[in-house]
């Protein structure tokens, strides 16, 4: 991890990006951490909006306290049929 100034970052904000996304970059203010900068070259627009939405995560969090089913009771309790199975070796 790296570490610049806000004056650094400042007067350097294209290399500070540039460097972003090989590492991520911390941004300190009196020497003491302000900021992270972190690259998302690459990612669509939807997976950089999710992994920085504190909602989104928050209900992903909820629901992975709630409880499950199995498919084969999911399939059960909207009536339909499990998928016919080819034989091993065929397609």
């Amino acid at each position: 991890m790296k570490t610049i100034n806000v004056r650094d970052l400042q007067k350097k904000i294209r290399q500070c990006v540039d460097l972003s996304q090989r590492d991520h970059v911390v941004v300190t203010r009196h020497g003491r951490p302000a900021a992270i900068v972190i690259g998302v070259e690459g990612k669509d627009w939807e997976d950089v909006f999710l992994q920085t939405n504190a909602s989104f995560w928050k209900m992903i969090q909820k629901r992975r306290t709630e409880k499950t089913i199995s498919l084969a009771e999911l399939r059960t309790r909207v009536g339909a049929r499990s998928p016919r199975r080819k034989p091993t070796g065929q397609q």
